[in-house]
């Protein structure tokens, strides 16, 4: 008995869908994986709506699943013991080494809803939060299904992620985990339909939706098109940074010179980064020969400068980036003002300039929607399109 029992507990996982969690400071991160299995090999997806984060490795040994993702510095170690994987998902982030209990089991559809009228919170809402640092107004978005919610949360510096979630009662529950980001939203719907929550634990919020907004005093988020600008727009941007074999670039050198350029800062660790780098190499393949060229300030967590590089160069591969990507520092404040004295109210990851054939800025974008927010992310392709036409047709 105990060898059929010890068996058993050995056996592998399955592939396919997972119901799975992240624990952070005491809260549980629900989010869904997707599981492959070849001989000797494995390989995971993080869901983030219709999107999959596959790992770039993985392996499983007997009945302990190892996966990584190179791009985010991050690893999943967990054990498959009476149905269920328990582990630690684990990333080097600015303040070192995190790691994170994990949890997960096979899939399970939901259950039938129960009969009765469900709170309704599908719509759009202005949502208002206590942080005393930075924007503190943005935009929620929200579809439903009976108790069923799906979204995301649209912030001076990008998306929140696809956040999902139910309504019980008169509570919403939302949470999202991509492989860096482990959000939890926890709110009450009011009797006056607004909502009163906190996000992750700490920071409290008041939302109503947007046609009710300004009545309730709630106002507009900043325009991620107006936010940063430039000290001085008749003066050429510059900038000195080192490419990734430590040799050292700056917007002076020979190839740079009467090219129109974006120049996007930003940071492998930042999942809007990620989105915004798939518009960017479709942007470097149709326009680089009409004399566009994109590069990425990357700055990083550790300071350590080969390994800064080594997942920027990560960051690279994931999408197949053929433009130039280079080291520009830290993330330590002050360190974008450093390297681009000339920006003005720098406040995200990423931010977006548009240089014209003289390097002057045509336009600076804060922020970047991912295709969570599909309706402001389709404007967004169509916005930054014009831009680049418009920087080529410079002189």
């Amino acid at each position: 008995m105990l060898t059929l029992g010890l068996a058993a507990a050995m056996q592998a996982p399955p592939a396919g869908l997972w119901d799975a969690s992240v624990e952070v400071n005491g809260r549980r991160v629900a989010f869904r994986m997707e599981l492959e299995f070849t001989q000797g090999g494995a390989r995971g997806a993080i869901l983030d709506g219709e999107r999959r984060i596959w790992s770039t490795s993985g392996q499983l040994r007997g009945n302990r699943l190892e996966l990584v993702w190179d791009y985010f510095d991050s690893r999943l170690d967990a054990e498959f013991v009476n149905g269920e994987l328990k582990g630690a998902y684990q990333r080097r982030t600015k303040a070192g080494l995190v790691r994170r209990p994990f949890a997960a089991r096979p899939f399970q559809p939901e259950p039938a809803p129960d009969e009765g009228p469900v709170a309704q919170v599908a719509g759009a809402w202005r949502i208002r939060t206590n942080a005393t640092r930075g924007v503190n107004v943005m935009n929620g978005y929200f579809a439903q299904s009976g108790p069923l919610v799906s979204g995301t949360i649209q912030r001076l510096d990008g998306d929140f992620g696809t956040l999902s979630g139910r309504v019980a009662g008169r509570r919403l529950t939302l949470s999202h985990f991509d492989g860096v980001r482990a959000t939890l939203i926890e709110a009450e719907i009011l009797p006056d339909g607004t909502l009163k929550g906190v996000i992750d634990g700490k920071t409290e919020f008041t939302a109503a939706r947007v046609e009710d907004a300004a009545r309730l005093g709630l106002p507009e988020p900043p325009d991620p098109a107006r936010y940063v600008s430039v000290k001085n727009p008749l003066e050429p941007v510059q900038f000195r940074a080192v490419d990734l074999d430590g040799k050292p670039v700056s917007s002076g050198d020979p190839r740079f010179r009467g090219k129109a350029m974006i120049v996007t800062i930003m940071g492998s660790w930042c999942p809007n980064c990620h989105d915004e780098a798939e518009l960017l190499v479709e942007l470097d393949r149709r326009y680089r020969s009409q004399g566009l060229e994109i590069v990425a300030l990357g700055f990083e967590y550790t300071g350590e400068a080969e390994r800064d590089r080594n997942q920027l160069r990560a960051f690279a591969r994931r999408h197949g980036i053929e433009y130039t990507v280079l080291y520009a520092g830290t993330t330590d404040e002050g360190e974008v003002q450093r390297v681009l004295p000339q920006l003005a109210n720098f406040a995200s990851y990423p931010t977006t300039l548009f240089l014209d054939r003289s390097h002057r800025v045509r336009s600076v974008h804060a922020g970047f929607a991912g295709p969570a927010n599909a309706a402001e992310h389709a404007r967004l392709r169509k916005e930054f399109e014009r831009l680049v036409r418009e920087i080529l047709a410079s002189r």
